[in-house]
């Protein structure tokens, strides 16, 4: 039994591994305790540069000049990860590093000017994760069933696959954000403090949490008429939040070690599944009606479906990669969050004419109570090389967002290409992304463009 449950592990980290789509990468990182290799630490660390161009909502300036179009370079993402696999049913694990650092913004918390401690430097690391796990029953102890429990700070969010994405291996260039929809409010960069269990029987894969949101105390502007009421992220001392998310596997079984969905497996895996999940908090949201405050749940649900199959024949290696999903948001009456990832712009104060009503630089209506459609799909382009180095890998997605603070839908695309070096670790991405910019809530949104060109090293 001993054995049989130490290939069951090893098999569970293999995969693990092997699914990045390079031939050579073997264990990576990882410094085994033990002679057998169930017992190791394994470190992970990854950087992702974007450079961009930028066409920005009017209305904006960067660095005190007015601009329609910008071009920038940010560090995305600087990361490092640890975990430790102590015995075959306890492991912890730690995850820190820093985002979205421009040469503007993104600097050390309170930092002001071009100082030494300017706006875009020495930026804060923080913890991402932290948590403690224990195997109740390990694969194989009881049939078809299994059960991990932990706590800390956690990404077992719930609602969908895409909510907790790798940001390793994403089909396109990065998530589209609104797949976090409390991002930076009422959790830690898409965590939250808490308690989870996870597990399979047999081809089902669950995840569930009980867990303390972060507070908000943003105030509600106070309006005479109940129609014009807007939902604002604020929980005081918190109610807990309840998340869980549950999916079927149809081929493939994916490994469950981690809690990070892979986005692309380059073919190395048959995989479809069907999930759905949910994320509900108590009195999250408040508006305010002559004087008078309301309190709102947050509730949110998905439905998605994930499908990596290779296509043809071994000696070609094509392989189709495709998400869909169904999101359905309810934060309050009409609420609506603006976001940008690494925004520059800044508001001219000097403009004459209509400003996008979500903000300057790249902002967007993200987040929203409303309806959310996407969809990606994406083709390995084929090789006939042993083991192919240089792969290509385009792709496109769609997102149509119906939120009941505007009157009109939109809809945005994206395209572009992987250009896999050595599979996602060491990779190029081209990306042109279109996003809607609305002018009153009433008209109707136009498109603004932006090109990101980025570069990924992940070890």
């Amino acid at each position: 039994m001993k054995k049989i449950l130490t290939f069951i592990g090893l098999a569970l980290f293999s995969a693990s591994l092997y699914s990045q789509g390079s031939p050579d990468y073997g264990n990576g990182l990882k410094l085994n305790l033990n002679p057998e290799g169930d017992k190791y630490v394994r470190f992970i660390l990854w950087n992702q540069i974007w450079l961009r161009n930028t066409e920005m909502n009017p209305g904006t300036m960067v660095s005190d000049e007015a601009t329609k179009n910008s071009w920038n370079i940010g560090n995305r993402r600087l990361r490092a990860l640890a975990y430790a696999q102590i015995t075959k049913r306890y492991m912890v694990l730690m995850h820190f590093g820093i985002n979205n650092q421009t040469f503007i913004n993104g600097g050390g918390s309170g930092s002001t000017g071009t100082g030494g401690y300017g706006n875009g430097k020495k930026p804060q690391m923080f913890f991402h994760d932290a948590w403690n796990e224990y195997a109740v029953v390990l694969p194989g102890e009881a049939g078809k069933f299994s059960l991990s429990i932990g706590a800390g700070l956690h990404y077992y969010m719930g609602l969908s696959r895409m909510t907790m994405a790798s940001t390793l291996n994403f089909l396109t260039v990065d998530s589209p954000i609104f797949t976090w929809p409390l991002i930076d409010n009422s959790d830690q960069f898409a965590r939250q403090m808490g308690m989870f269990a996870k597990g399979k029987y047999g081809k089902f894969e669950y995840r569930f949490s009980l867990n303390k949101p972060f507070a908000t105390n943003l105030a509600p502007v106070d309006v005479t008429n109940p129609a014009a009421r807007v939902a604002v992220d604020n929980n005081g001392n918190p109610e807990f939040s309840k998340a869980g998310y549950v999916e079927y596997q149809f081929l493939d079984s994916e490994s469950n070690l981690l809690p990070f969905k892979v986005g692309s497996y380059l073919g190395t895996k048959r995989v479809f599944n069907l999930g759905a999940g949910f994320y509900h908090q108590k009195d999250g949201t408040r508006t305010s009606v002559n004087s008078q405050i309301e309190k709102h749940d947050i509730a949110l649900y998905a439905i998605d479906a994930f499908a990596d199959l290779p296509l043809g024949n071994a000696k070609n290696k094509m392989a189709l990669s495709a998400y869909a999903g169904f999101y359905n948001y309810n934060f309050g009456p009409n609420y609506l969050r603006n976001l940008g990832i690494m925004n520059v712009g800044s508001n001219d104060p000097n403009f004459i004419g209509d400003k996008a009503i979500a903000g300057p630089g790249n902002l967007q209506p993200m987040i929203g109570s409303g309806n959310i459609y996407y969809l990606q799909a994406g083709l390995l382009l084929p090789s006939n090389a042993d083991k192919p180095k240089i792969r290509i890998q385009p792709f496109a997605a769609y997102t149509n967002k119906n939120f009941k603070a505007l009157e009109n839908s939109s809809s945005q695309f994206d395209v572009g290409a992987n250009w896999f070096i050595d599979g996602h670790h060491a990779k190029l991405t081209t990306q042109y992304s279109t996003r809607p910019t609305y002018t009153s809530a009433s008209s109707e949104p136009k498109s603004k463009g932006e090109f990101i060109l980025q570069f990924q090293i992940y070890l």
